[in-house]
């Protein structure tokens, strides 16, 4: 009989970009793609890993190329996190109904949709066994989700951000461009930098460098990928010291 393997890490945070949920869509929630995201997240749930996840919103509206199009850089910015809460409702929406209970907590301040963002309560959420969705980026502008999900992965006292793309980890350039671009198995933070390659922005990475905490870069459309990550099987890139 073979043992059932088991999670090396107990908390969790999976940061999703909000183009993750477009499908085949040009814009807006795939529901199909939903529901194979909370089917993968469904996965690790069952090993008793406490998950909780920043998703971005780019698949509605991207904050940086409006205001580079002329929009002032503040309102768009708080235009994007209001999509992040959109696309936290549909995955809230796709994860409750396979059973998971499920709470949405936002930066910004909209009661009669999402608990506003309390660090101890959230924590709570996670060991009662209920996936916590971070909505609203930081609540500030000219921050990103990828900073969002380094600041929340640090609040709640996560053992490692799991990065979910398209590709199947770093590369040394973009393997969709070059069919000759290397992947990295494992890469420090100062090489992610100096590099400037695309894992995460540089403050988010700077923030993880600084509080040492891992990431691992992994492609989330290959299914049963992320708990095979989370049980320790070599997949994706290890970002660390």
């Amino acid at each position: 009989m073979v043992a059932k393997k088991k999670a090396v890490y107990g908390r969790v945070l999976l940061k999703l970009s909000g183009e993750a949920l477009l499908g085949r869509q040009s814009s807006g929630v795939d529901p199909k793609v939903a529901s194979f995201i909370a089917d993968e997240i469904k996965s690790i749930t069952d090993l008793n890993v406490q998950t909780c996840i920043v998703v971005g919103g780019g698949n509605i509206f991207r904050g940086l190329e409006a205001s580079s199009q002329g929009m002032d850089r503040t309102s768009a910015d708080y235009m994007g996190m209001l999509a992040t809460v959109i696309n936290s409702l549909a995955l809230q929406s796709a994860l409750e109904r396979r059973g998971i209970s499920t709470r949405v907590q936002c930066s910004i301040e909209m009661r009669e949709i999402a608990e506003p963002f309390i660090q101890r309560k959230a924590i709570r959420h996670l060991e009662k066994g209920r996936i916590v969705i971070f909505a609203g980026g930081t609540g500030n502008p000219y921050f990103t989700t990828d900073t969002a999900a380094s600041l929340r992965a640090m609040e709640i006292n996560a053992d490692i951000i799991m990065k979910a793309t398209k590709v199947d980890g770093v590369y040394d350039c973009d393997p969709v461009k070059n069919k000759n671009a290397v992947m990295y198995n494992n890469i420090s933070y100062i090489d992610v930098l100096t590099k400037n390659l695309k894992v995460m922005d540089a403050t988010a990475i700077s923030l993880c460098r600084d509080n040492n905490l891992p990431i691992i870069v992994f492609n989330m459309q290959k299914k049963g990928n992320i708990r095979r990550a989370i049980c320790g099987e070599k997949i994706g890139t290890y970002v660390g010291e």
